[in-house]
């Protein structure tokens, strides 16, 4: 009996369930090893040398793994059939290795399903292999160049640019794509175009619509119609015309059936369709995946297996009848260059489970069906249209007109599926309508006729599935980096998401600009899909990992010691130069955009703050302290207003005025007097620059209040504005207030009865205990999990884990196996606290020389490091921890980026 290995406890119990008593199944729970977040995991100067470390909870799961293997006589890895999974099996192989578990004549042997049926698992142990080197080395080359990427070039933002928090291999390049998009956008000059459409007539009264397409003999170009002027006297021609059908040409056509889903368009179409981002369309195809409902959802090939295709043909004449199955199987091949992930198409497992006949959450359902849909019509009858095209005009040939319609003659695999489209313009031709029936030659009728003014559309912003399109398109990432590319530029606040379209944050447009303006190379989309290749060739055992490594890190090396002796002045004004079209823009009326509107002596230009981040401010401080913050321009009303008087303190004598500053708009007490800063309040959010009046700036500057001494302890009560709004404060007691007017007339009464309310029902305060929603049962490592609510949104807690529910995922119908699933995904995200320090503390012991002369230039290295670099503040070693965990989600693509997704699917489970 042989201990077989998957990666999730959901999948071991339903593999279990197929192989009985045969074997022990167990769960690696992901990854059982990775690169420790510290400089020096990867050593250049080393042959690549990377140094894994199991943490606490993968050494129990190790552990667990060992044990049974002693009373077992074989190994089987049975982890997912992509580069990730092979890399999760050898990661275990050599740990179980290192505690000897494994023997020389332990059996080992290597098996890959695509979906987790009984059929497909007992097909697979049927035909072991051994762990495929070419997939574990290519692994290793992402990794290495992820981590590479992540710990050179991070370090070089924080230094240089404050603010920033990581770069990354594949990241950056798709943050480039969405920055560039918004670039077009602000810099598109709309232009007008008329259009004119008429309502004609049938000799039997039938109504239809004609396009103006020629005007005077000669044919329309789209600006030929440039104001409403030349509108209207088209439309005059048009209606003052004898009109008739010039010629009347009806043909057939077909549209053929989409090949079945791979991951990248699984991922668009869920966008289009359904509204899920990427994220949540990998996370609810996996839980359908381990369900045994579909076959593995990281792939980049569309074939389906011979067995898939027959079943998918039963179905269809059993559902829609024989006229609907094609005379041949179709068969499709991936366009995708080296496609590897995973070889077979995204589809159901049985077809004969249609949608609706599964006891599915919401979610999952309306993803299955989907996927289902796609599969059945990918083997289905094309469809059948007769196109019409009605050319019209008058005998002078004064006018012509053109009118299109189809007539769809049978429906074929439309019947089951029809695809998505993004960004459909307002001037794409339609010929979806149906016309009447119009004899050749007929006199027509003219029943109105309508000009309507246009204006050329920027291009659009990008959605999740857009952007997956287009990295597609370029060769940018793999299929399992898609998610969480998107998902980390999003975490990272480089971007963020509006009405589903992805629009650059101010800071992601600074790394953008840092980075096109000096690692160039690094951010070429040509660069990036040539390195993909590269990795592909190693996959392939075409190309050496290691030397694809020496190649790259001598090139990138050299790049990033060219910029150490920058200074951040000779940064600035290079963004500063980049960046003007967006910090400075026209303001139509020829004034220097960049002169400053406080003193209008100074000159505007981007500056960053000891605390991090960058704001604007003029060439002429201190005497000018005139700021705003990156995203808002000159135009802006609260910029406008910056400086405005409101009037004079009586107690004082110094004036109160408005200032706009980097966190926003805020009202000030005199000038200070260089020494002592001056009193200032920043506007609540329901105060706006334009209604603030003297009054209730006097009110705001009084705040924080005293109320009172509290009678327990002497200590004092005051009501002012905090971190998270107004609140009444006692000590470290915070208890919110409804609205800020509150805390300028709250009373001593009314602050004890709020202070006693928070302190009888902490609910949402930090550390205080909580009344669970729904508790969910037990974790398979022992403690309750709860369902809770909190200042953010329902969560899962387990023992000190709290993490937040996914906006898709109904909290009424969490169940427990996904709460542990969505805890598994935090914790993978959460770097370990306290490693370091214990590490650190352990007496360390005598060094050999050969392991001296190994970690000789490492500390030759450490040694001349700035003493700050030592203990980089809280902020920068999260990040630093982050970038041991790569950017793909196989593990590759960019360091300090991509982690999120891949992390939480591997630690979760496959």
């Amino acid at each position: 009996m042989a201990v077989v290995v998957v990666e999730s406890p959901a999948k071991a119990k339903t593999i279990s369930g197929y192989l009985g008593n045969k074997h022990t199944v167990l769960a690696s729970y992901g990854h059982v090893r990775d690169l420790p977040s510290k400089d020096g995991s990867v050593d250049p100067d080393n042959g690549f040398e990377m140094l894994w470390e199991a943490d606490a909870k993968a050494q129990k799961h190790i552990r667990a793994i060992a044990d049974a293997m002693k009373e077992d006589d074989g190994l089987i890895l049975a982890t997912d059939p992509d580069r990730e999974g092979e890399a999760i099996s050898w990661h275990l192989l050599e740990a179980l290795r290192k505690r000897r578990a494994i023997k020389r004549d332990t059996p080992v042997q290597r098996v890959v399903f695509n979906a987790i049926t009984k059929t497909a698992v007992t097909k697979a142990m049927e035909h072991p292999r051994e762990v495929d080197m070419q997939l574990v080395e290519a692994y290793l080359a992402r990794r290495a160049l992820d981590y590479l990427v992540g710990f050179t070039l991070s370090p070089v933002l924080w230094r240089k640019l404050p603010g920033a928090k990581s770069a990354g291999r594949v990241q950056s390049v798709a943050l480039r794509l969405i920055v560039e998009r918004e670039m077009e956008i602000e810099a598109f000059d709309a232009r007008e175009y008329w259009t004119v459409t008429a309502e004609l007539t049938t000799p039997d009264g039938a109504a239809f619509r004609a396009r103006l397409v020629a005007l005077d003999g000669r044919k329309l170009d789209k600006f030929d119609l440039g104001d409403e002027a030349a509108a209207k006297a088209a439309a005059a021609k048009i209606a003052a015309a004898a009109l008739s059908a010039l010629s009347v040409e009806a043909r057939p056509a077909t549209r053929n059936p989409y090949p079945p889903f791979m991951t990248s368009t699984l991922q668009q179409e869920a966008s289009r369709k359904l509204g899920m981002g990427a994220q949540d369309t990998m996370r609810t195809a996996q839980r359908l995946y381990e369900a045994g409902h579909i076959t593995y959802m990281r792939t980049d090939g569309v074939d389906m297996a011979p067995e898939a295709i027959g079943a998918a043909r039963g179905t269809i004449e059993a559902r829609y009848g024989k006229a609907y199955v094609p005379g041949k199987p179709r068969v499709y091949k991936t366009k995708a260059k080296n496609a590897q992930e995973a070889h077979e198409c995204i589809r159901p497992t049985r077809f004969d489970a249609a949608p609706g006949e599964l006891r599915l959450e919401r979610a999952e359902a309306r993803l299955y069906e989907l996927i289902w849909q796609r599969a059945v019509a990918s083997q289905m009858e094309s469809a059948r249209f007769r196109r019409t095209t009605v050319e019209i005009g008058d005998a002078p040939g004064s006018v012509g007109l053109r009118a299109t319609g189809q007539v769809v003659t049978f429906d074929g695999f439309m019947k089951a599926y029809d695809e998505g489209r993004d960004d459909r313009r307002e001037d794409d031709e339609d010929d979806g309508a149906r016309l009447p029936d119009i004899p050749e030659g007929a006199a027509l009728g003219t029943r109105e006729v309508l000009p309507e003014q246009h204006f050329t559309q920027p291009p659009p912003r990008y959605t999740e599935a857009t952007l997956v399109k287009r990295m597609e398109e370029l060769g940018i990432g793999r299929p399992s980096t898609y998610a969480s590319i998107i998902g980390t530029i999003q975490d990272r606040e480089y971007v963020r998401k509006d009405k589903n379209r992805l629009i650059p944050e101010d800071k992601g447009r600074l790394v953008t600009a840092f980075l096109m303006n000096f690692f160039a190379r690094y951010v070429e989309y040509d660069f990036t899909a040539a390195l993909e290749e590269q990795l592909d060739d190693v996959s392939g055992g075409r190309m050496d990992w290691k030397l694809l490594l020496e190649r790259f890190w001598k090139a990138f090396k050299a790049a990033v010691d060219d910029t150490q002796e920058l200074r951040i002045t000779e940064v600035l004004d290079k963004l500063n130069d980049f960046l003007a079209p967006h910090l400075f823009p026209d303001r139509g009326d020829g004034s220097d955009p960049r002169l400053c509107p406080a003193c209008a002596a100074g000159r505007l230009s981007m500056r960053t703050a000891r605390s991090g981040g960058a704001f604007i401010g003029c060439s002429n401080y201190p005497e000018c302290r005139y700021t705003r913050p990156l995203g808002v321009s000159g135009d802006d009303e609260a910029a406008k207003l910056d400086g405005k008087e409101l009037g004079v303190d009586p107690a004082s004598g110094l004036a109160v005025t408005l200032r706009n500053g980097r966190f926003g708009p805020y009202v000030q007490l005199g000038e200070g007097n260089g020494e002592e800063k001056p009193r200032r309040t920043s506007l609540p959010k329901s105060v706006t620059p334009e209604t603030l009046d003297f009054e209730t700036a006097l009110k705001l500057l009084a705040l924080p209040r005293e109320i009172g001494r509290h009678p327990e302890d002497g200590e004092v009560v005051e009501a002012g504005l905090y971190r998270y709004g107004p609140a009444v404060r006692h000590g470290k007691t915070y208890a919110q207030l409804e609205d800020w007017t509150e805390a300028v007339t709250i009373g001593m009464n009314r602050a004890m009865e709020v202070l006693a309310a928070r302190k009888a029902n902490p609910g949402r305060g930090r550390g205080a205990a909580q009344k669970p929603l729904r508790e969910l049962g037990a974790h398979p490592e022992g403690g309750e999990v709860a369902l809770m609510d909190g200042r953010y949104g329902p969560y899962v807690k387990w023992e000190k884990v709290n993490a937040t529910l996914p906006k898709a995922e109904d909290p009424a119908a969490l169940t427990l196996e996904r709460a542990v699933e969505i805890l598994a995904e935090k914790i993978a995200k959460t770097p370990a606290k306290g490693k370091a320090k214990a590490k650190t503390a352990k007496a360390k012991p005598a060094k050999t020389a050969k392991t001296a002369a190994k970690t000789r230039k490492p500390a030759a290295k450490a040694a001349k490091a700035p003493a700050k670099a030592k203990a980089p503040a809280r902020g920068k070693a999260k990040a630093a921890a982050e970038a041991a965990a790569g950017e793909g989600g196989e593990g590759e693509g960019d360091a300090l980026v991509e982690g999120p997704e891949p992390s939480g699917r591997r630690a979760a489970g496959g």
